[in-house]
């Protein structure tokens, strides 16, 4: 069996299980985020952006993974989250979350799953004519900050997981 599709069925099950365990697929911590009320997905998201960070930086600089790069353009990342951020309000799970709660038994996920499913077919039947239109607009290219900034990751790594982590340290100490 391929070596990388076993690492991410572990590393799926690993993020799954801290999903269920830190709470972030309950409805109500999906709409208290939304509604800026309960911080605990911020606080989820942001540590798994550290982690994320830093593990595949190493991961890089040891060359046991090579970055693969997708071309930033505006239009579909605006498009694609004002998508996104309609259907997490309005169903109260965002897809990850949605799968997770599903495997809880959460039926109303289900909703939300055949939401996708149906969306997907949509934005494949129609990118032929919206895919050189406005999801073409504000093509930047393969961008990172580091190539943005000129600075090395490692010099931004330790400056950006201070900044999460104060970010981080003040959500806790707010009194939501």
């Amino acid at each position: 069996m391929n070596t990388q599709l076993v690492a991410g069925l572990v590393t799926g099950i690993v993020f799954g299980i801290l999903l269920q365990s830190s709470e972030v697929i309950r409805y109500d911590r999906q709409v208290g985020a939304v509604r800026l009320i309960d911080m605990t997905i911020v606080k989820f998201m942001l540590s798994a952006i550290i982690v994320g960070m830093v593990g595949i930086y190493q991961l890089h600089t040891l060359d046991i993974i090579k970055l693969s790069v997708k071309g930033t353009v505006l239009g579909s990342n605006i498009a694609g989250g004002l998508i996104f951020g309609a259907g997490w309000a309005l169903l109260g799970y965002c897809p990850g979350t949605a799968a997770g709660a599903l495997g809880e038994g959460r039926t109303d996920a289900l909703f939300g799953m055949m939401g996708m499913v149906c969306g997907a077919m949509l934005f494949a039947e129609f990118y032929p004519s919206t895919g050189t239109g406005i999801l073409a607009i504000g093509n930047l290219g393969k961008v990172t900050i580091p190539m943005i900034t000129g600075k090395g990751p490692w010099l931004l790594i330790p400056i950006l997981s201070f900044v999460y982590l104060l970010v981080l340290y003040t959500i806790e100490n707010m009194d939501l």
